[in-house]
């Protein structure tokens, strides 16, 4: 597995700043899964080797965090908060709303790759339900028509 030079950099100075190898190990599963766009087999395989950790090691810490995967997705993912604050401002009714608008269900990707959808258990966003991410955004206060808006926004981002 070959990365970036602006990977490697990154990896370097993160081992500066914590006690063990270990404790870089989220940050480089990020960092890798942006730049390979999921973490194959073979990323782990890599990013195992570097920490002196086992595969599993890797593959348990993966399993815990919904922002990582083992599987494509689509340029933008699209995750919905299901919380209870989100839940009782109208989550169930975003969330079947991204599946019509986006023709998928969760955990799916669109067919032109352009989105991927899943429900989530909580984005910390409490106050502002109900609340969705998209990559590295958070959006708010959302409706349907909100979520359109935004869904479109992102669509065009690749013309």
């Amino acid at each position: 597995m070959r990365f970036s030079d602006q990977f490697e950099a990154r990896f370097t100075e993160m081992l500066t700043h914590y006690p063990t190898k270990r404790s870089v190990l989220v940050p480089t599963l990020l960092y890798a899964q942006d730049e390979a766009g999921f973490l194959s087999d073979e990323v782990i395989t890599e990013i195992a080797g570097r920490l002196d950790l086992t595969e599993l090691d890797v593959r348990n810490v993966i399993s815990y965090y919904s922002m990582l995967t083992t599987k494509p997705r689509g340029k933008f993912n699209v995750q919905v908060c299901r919380n209870i604050s989100c839940l009782l401002r109208g989550a169930d009714e975003l969330i079947e709303h991204c599946e019509k608008k986006l023709g998928i269900a969760h955990k799916g990707t669109t067919p032109d790759g352009l989105f991927s959808f899943e429900e989530v258990e909580c984005i910390g966003a409490c106050s502002w339900a109900p609340a969705a991410q998209v990559n590295y955004d958070f959006h708010e206060n959302l409706t349907a028509e909100k979520m359109d808006r935004i869904l479109d926004e992102y669509r065009t981002k690749v013309q």
